[in-house]
């Protein structure tokens, strides 16, 4: 647990959980030692919850008898929010999330009055997201832990095992992550490259916190990088086409991972890279603007020979009729 604040709070769950429950057992799921679990029954003790200690072989501790926590109250939007999460959180890929998301629910379910219970559960069961579906499960404990290091501005050590490629060993400032083409990664500066890297989560084979602190760079966005240092890749062909818009206009447009925008005089300038020059006509042919192709000039015939295919499959569709 990454806090003493979320085992306070597991102890409260355990104990909301257990009739009477002896301290050995509650030190023992907590993962702390006796001293620093009455530190806790002291804080849960200094919130107004009732906590009884009862001494002897059989002792233990547990909630005052008829205890019970307030309940939680949602706005109409909050609970729909919650829902909207739960059902988006399906999509992520994570090892074991589907259960703790099914548990969560079902907590939320206990505390909440009847018609924002049964708006939750209306969401749940008839909503869906069209959310691209992780590829490969992540584990939730390497997410876990670096999220909260990059929050804390803390290194870590990271085992990488890329397929085809031998395991390393480095040490990264993790500056944030991201979920992106179905796939996590945790972006952040490669002490072992010494640059800014990504690196995906599914090929983490251990993350370490090291006793080192890191400063992120101001206005760092994780996201930002990621689509940009995918965009850039080099592959077989690189592009540059003119958009015949404005940058925002195009940025609605054009999915982040296609290319860079670059606004300039005579419209919005898209820079790519690509290894297949037919799939590049198809995502050009979906714009709703038009467009000069400046390079590759091969592109043209590409894209003249799709356009010529849709006008067949239409006039076929004519004649048909």
């Amino acid at each position: 647990m990454a806090s003493p604040t979320t085992r306070v709070l597991a102890l409260l769950e355990l104990l909301q959980n257990h009739g009477l429950i002896s301290g050995a057992e509650l030190a023992r799921r907590l993962e702390v030692d006796p001293r620093t679990l009455r530190r806790y029954i002291l804080a849960l003790e200094a919130l107004g919850i009732p906590v009884l200690t009862e001494r002897g072989r059989d002792g233990g501790y547990r909630l005052m008898q008829g205890f019970k926590l307030p309940p939680m109250l949602f706005t109409n939007d909050e609970a729909l929010a919650l829902a909207l999460g739960l059902v988006a959180s399906r999509s992520l890929g994570l090892a074991s999330h589907a259960p703790a998301g099914e548990s969560a629910l079902s907590k939320l379910e206990r505390v909440l009055p009847d018609k924002l219970r049964q708006r939750m559960r209306a969401v749940g069961e008839t909503v869906s997201l069209d959310i691209a579906r992780a590829k490969t499960a992540s584990d939730t404990e390497i997410l876990a832990t670096l999220s909260a290091a990059a929050q804390n501005r803390q290194r870590v050590r990271l085992r990488y095992g890329a397929p085809g490629q031998a395991r390393t060993e480095r040490a990264i400032d993790p500056y944030g992550l991201s979920y992106l083409g179905g796939k996590w990664f945790v972006v952040g500066f490669c002490h072992l490259r010494q640059d800014k890297r990504s690196f995906r989560l599914d090929r983490i084979l251990l993350a370490e916190l090291l006793p080192a602190s890191f400063a992120r760079p101001a206005d760092f966005d994780a996201m930002r990088f990621l689509t940009t240092a995918m965009a850039t890749i080099p592959r077989a062909h690189s592009v540059r086409v003119l958009l015949h818009t404005d940058l925002a206009t195009a940025s609605a447009s054009v999915f982040t991972s296609l290319g860079i925008l670059e606004s300039v005089a005579a419209g919005t300038l898209l820079h790519s890279q690509a290894d297949d020059l037919d799939w590049m006509a198809r995502e050009l042919a979906r714009l709703p603007f038009s467009f000069s192709i400046e390079v590759p000039a091969a592109l043209e015939g590409v894209l003249r020979r799709h356009a010529l295919g849709l006008l067949a499959c239409i006039r076929g569709e004519d004649q048909g009729t």
